[in-house]
Parts: C-alpha cells; sequence; structure tokens
C-alpha cells in the first residue's frame, strides 16, 4: 500500500502528497526540487529486507522489489596508511563479494533504480529513463527483473556499455540517439518520448526517490562509522548523488542518533569538460554557455565519459549550488592522467578495480590532501560510485543490449519518431 508520503517544494515551502510520479511543484515560481518528508526521524536498519530496502524508513517507496546490492562501507587499512589517513572510510558501490558488496550492475546507480521503480505506481505507464551508460545499466536490471515497463534512453555511441548479467526482458527497450549524440541529445530524446501517452518521465534529479535511493551510501557510512563524516568524496556528473548526500547528511543531523555535524562536500569533475567546476571557481549559480561543438570535443576525450551532463542539476533552487554552499563544500577539477593513477592506485593498495568517475574522486581527495585541506585525523567518507567489473566480466556472461530503435539527431521530437517509439510497446 502506499503511504501517504509528503513532499516539501524548495521554493514554496508548500507540503504535496506524493503520487509516485510527481516531479514538481506546479505552483513555485521558480525552478526548485522537491524533498521527501518521512515520518520516522530515527533510522532504523531493517536487516530483514533486501538490498537497499533495509533503509526504507527513508526512502519515499511504495513496495518493496526483488533486490540484492546496497552501499557497503568499510575502513580504509592500505590506502589511508599510504595518504597518511586514519580515518579514511571506502563507501564500495559495485561488485566486491569477500566485503558483501553485490551490485550486479558495478554501479552505485543501482540505489537510485531500486528506489525509483519501488516508488513508481503498478500500471502507471512505461516509464522513462535518460542515461549515459551507468544508470542505463542499473535500470536495466530493475526493471527487468521486476516487469517494469520502460524505455532507456542512450546515445548510440554509449551502447557498449549496456549489459546484463541475465537477458533483458521484453518489456525494457533501449532507444538510442543516433550518431554523434551525447547525453544532452539523450535527454532531449527522452523528453520527446514523454510527450506520448503512456509514457512516464522518471525525471532525473527532480525525482524524490533517485536522490533518496543515492543517499543510503551517507546512510551506510555513518551507520558503519558511528559518526557523521568530516568530508564526503564523490565524481559527479549531474551532481545529483551529491545533492543526495547533502540531503542525507541535514536528516542525520535531525535524527538525534549522531552528533549534528555539517559533512563539507568535495565533488570532482574531469576536465576537460567540468562546467559546474568552471561555475563554482566563480561562485556563480549559472553555468557558461557551451555550443555543441565544444561540449562534444571535450567529452570525447574524457576518460569518465558518464560525467558528461550538459544540463546538471547545478542552479536550480535546492540543487548543487545550494549543497555545496549550504555544506561549505568545493568542485575540484581532475585531469585523465591523475584519475587514471588514482584508478591504478586503488587497485595496488585496495585490491579492487574501480572505474574511471571513482578514479577522479580518489585523484580529487589525494589533490586537497595537496593543497593542506584536510588532516589526518579527519573522518573522509570515498564514496567508490563503481568497481569489481573485472570480476564480473570473468565470472559471469554478459548479455549485450542492443537498441530497438537509432534515432537521428535530426529526427528528435518528429511524429514519424513518434510512431515508431509507440509500435516498440
Amino acid at each position: 500500500m502506499r503511504r501517504r508520503q509528503k513532499l516539501l517544494c524548495l521554493d514554496t515551502q508548500a507540503e504535496l502528497i506524493d503520487d509516485g510520479v510527481i516531479l514538481e511543484n506546479p505552483q513555485a515560481k521558480r525552478p526548485a526540487l522537491l524533498r521527501a518528508i518521512f515520518g520516522k526521524k530515527r533510522l532504523d536498519i531493517k536487516d530483514d529486507l533486501p538490498g537497499v530496502y533495509k533503509y526504507s524508513d527513508w526512502l519515499p517507496i511504495a513496495r518493496t522489489l526483488k533486490a540484492d546490492g546496497a552501499p557497503v562501507t568499510y575502513p580504509s587499512r592500505k590506502l589511508g596508511r599510504y595518504l597518511g589517513l586514519r580515518n579514511l572510510y571506502i563507501t564500495f558501490n559495485g561488485y566486491w563479494p569477500e566485503i558483501g558488496a553485490t551490485m550486479k550492475t558495478g554501479t552505485f546507480k543501482e540505489c537510485e533504480a531500486y528506489s525509483v521503480c519501488a516508488r513508481f505506481p503498478k500500471g502507471a505507464g512505461t516509464l522513462v529513463v535518460a542515461s549515459a551508460g551507468n544508470t542505463a545499466r542499473a535500470f536495466m536490471k530493475v526493471a527487468s527483473e521486476n516487469d517494469i515497463p520502460m524505455a532507456i534512453v542512450v546515445p548510440e555511441k554509449n551502447v557498449d556499455s549496456l549489459w546484463s548479467l541475465e537477458p533483458l526482458n521484453p518489456c525494457v527497450k533501449i532507444v538510442a540517439a543516433g550518431g554523434e549524440s551525447d547525453y544532452y541529445d539523450a535527454i532531449r530524446l527522452s523528453n520527446a518520448i514523454c510527450g506520448i501517452d503512456g509514457f512516464v518521465n522518471e525525471g532525473g534529479a527532480k525525482n524524490v526517490a533517485r536522490r533518496d535511493g543515492m543517499g543510503t551510501t551517507v546512510l551506510s557510512a555513518a551507520t558503519t562509522i558511528g559518526e557523521i563524516p568530516d568530508y564526503y568524496f564523490q565524481a559527479v556528473g549531474s551532481g545529483t548523488g551529491a545533492i543526495a548526500a547533502y540531503e542525507a547528511n541535514l536528516r542525520l543531523n535531525q535524527s538525534g542518533q549522531f552528533k549534528p555535524k555539517k559533512m563539507r562536500l568535495f565533488v570532482s569533475q574531469n576536465l576537460p569538460f567540468a562546467p559546474m567546476a568552471k561555475a563554482w571557481a566563480k561562485k556563480s549559480r549559472t553555468l557558461d554557455p557551451m555550443d555543441d561543438g565544444e561540449a562534444l570535443s571535450e567529452i570525447d576525450t574524457m576518460v569518465a565519459k558518464v560525467l558528461s551532463n550538459r544540463q546538471p542539476p547545478y542552479g536550480i533552487t535546492g540543487g548543487l549550488y545550494d549543497a555545496l554552499t549550504g555544506s561549505d563544500g568545493d568542485v575540484i577539477a581532475v585531469e585523465n592522467q591523475q584519475a587514471l593513477e588514482a584508478q591504478q592506485l586503488f587497485l595496488e593498495k585496495e585490491g579492487r578495480d574501480i572505474c574511471p568517475e571513482a578514479g577522479v574522486a580518489l585523484a580529487s581527495l589525494m589533490l586537497k590532501l595537496k593543497d593542506g585541506a584536510l588532516r589526518r585525523g579527519d573522518v573522509i567518507m570515498l564514496n567508490i560510485t563503481g568497481g569489481g567489473m573485472e570480476a564480473l566480466a570473468r565470472e559471469n556472461t554478459l548479455y549485450r543490449a542492443a537498441p530497438s530503435l537509432v534515432v537521428p539527431r535530426e529526427d528528435i521530437g518528429a511524429e514519424t519518431m513518434k510512431e515508431k517509439i509507440k509500435s516498440l510497446f
């Protein structure tokens, strides 16, 4: 049975009733996020529930689904010792069964997929999800396992990142934005699809379930460490995970279970594509304009291409700018070589492969150490947002997902495109 969940509009402060699909307050005077209000101030972990649903007290969900993986936090010994940090905690999101990490897509996007799909009402239509790759894999898995109709929209050049451990359920279709399209084009295509009757926009950062699902990384850290971290490190493309971390920090402060603390958000982007790092350096709420050619050229040279969102929820009320301001945070720009070296360092010291974006996060931590911004005894949470891909590929048969439809950039929004989409379902 659906909870009578309340949502707070961060513009008007009005409280709305959650119907499972609402993404914004139509009465708001300016773009603003909604934030879930939970009846329970204290977090009681339910170890009898699967995966991230053990944090269901603070998830805006109507039901639980078939699930497995959840974030795993552990104290780093070798890497922490190498960096000279006594209290470095790694929150690992990926595949590493030896420490209890069993995310079968190798990415923390599973946290949001399980939460979003459990919020989405049965029979509400076909959920439309835009992705640069990692999010698509996670939503493919959750929707396939739980028979949830879904259209997953990705850039055609990112299709190689779409794989699963089981054949794709026919209720899930892949639609690709063709040619040189990037994530921005995938979002445009997904918005066009949402204009078709029966298709429902998942919403990205505007979906409270997506953010609260990702916020379970901080819940894992705080409940494992026994206190709220002093610093939070994560690489960002949209910044949604960092917004989620900030909101989780606010709830933990209000719970009475931990000494209240302002957890500083240190987020990172991969140069040369770093629009939020450039805006934050000027303390500007507005991103600099960027033409298609410039953006595509920069994205092509990144090692962490999933960090390439051209329309991030940065300046929106309740977005990343506000989270950084509220947490006294910072945005760090990381070069490709620094990210690659950090990936190798993690493998050498911790014994597990990590994704390029996680390498960006570790590199940013090392840059902050070099700058003298951190002390030896600080409690630091390093959010490793993806890892264990080598073991996943070695131990399993990977099923590659092919697009059911490729839409050329010039046809996005065309009536002929819409007819082809409808014929898929």
